[in-house]
């Protein structure tokens, strides 16, 4: 592994301030931060998994990387069977979401893109399980009310009130909030930063 003196620079392709406290936990601090400008609708028929893996890697090499820059993107959505739920567009679709979601579980998938000094993007895909207790509509509303879920995957945030709908969890928690750790870390070690 290289020293933190020889250590590529790291640039986040993302504005999500989730991301960046999530990459704070494991001691790292983006040299810049980057807003790669990509089209995000699914393919038809595109499974979900597919869909992010795309997005993570489109966002990565939407970037423009220096010789000594290694590229971090990530894409997180949340997925009932084959359907992606992406942001709510409105307080009603957030209701249909949060709908969707009760009593039932569903997937939440992310894809991490890290793109090394030698230019190859590597890309990683983590799929969580989560399943929601039923809900009741007073629970929809107040939640719609919150404010919270306008402009989150699937219409949730899961490190706020969302948490306490949560019945079960298998797999990453940190993916669901936005950046798989365990993945992320190794694919950026594996490109040469530095990580204590």
């Amino acid at each position: 592994m290289s020293s933190a003196a020889n250590s590529p620079a790291l640039v986040l392709a993302s504005t999500s301030p989730r991301r960046r406290e999530l990459l704070a936990r494991i001691g790292l601090v983006p040299t810049r931060i980057a807003a790669p400008e990509i089209d995000e609708t699914p393919l038809k028929a595109e499974l979900p998994r597919d869909y992010v893996a795309r997005l993570a890697r489109n966002k990565a090499l939407a970037v423009e990387r220096g010789p000594d820059e290694v590229v971090l993107a990530g894409d997180t959505t949340v997925a009932v069977g084959r359907r992606i739920l992406e942001k709510p567009a409105d307080e009603a679709d957030l209701r249909r979401m949060l709908g969707l979601l009760s009593g039932r579980r569903h997937h939440v998938y992310s894809g991490i893109c890290v793109v090394g000094t030698d230019g190859k993007a590597r890309v990683r895909v983590v799929d969580t399980v989560v399943a929601f207790k039923a809900l009741s509509a007073a629970e929809i509303d107040r939640y719609v009310e919150s404010g919270e879920g306008m402009g989150k995957a699937g219409g949730y945030a899961i490190q706020g009130r969302a948490e306490t709908f949560v019945r079960f969890l298998s797999g990453s928690h940190s993916n669901v909030v936005g950046l798989p750790l365990f993945e992320t870390r190794a694919l950026l070690t594996s490109a040469g930063i530095a990580l204590g």
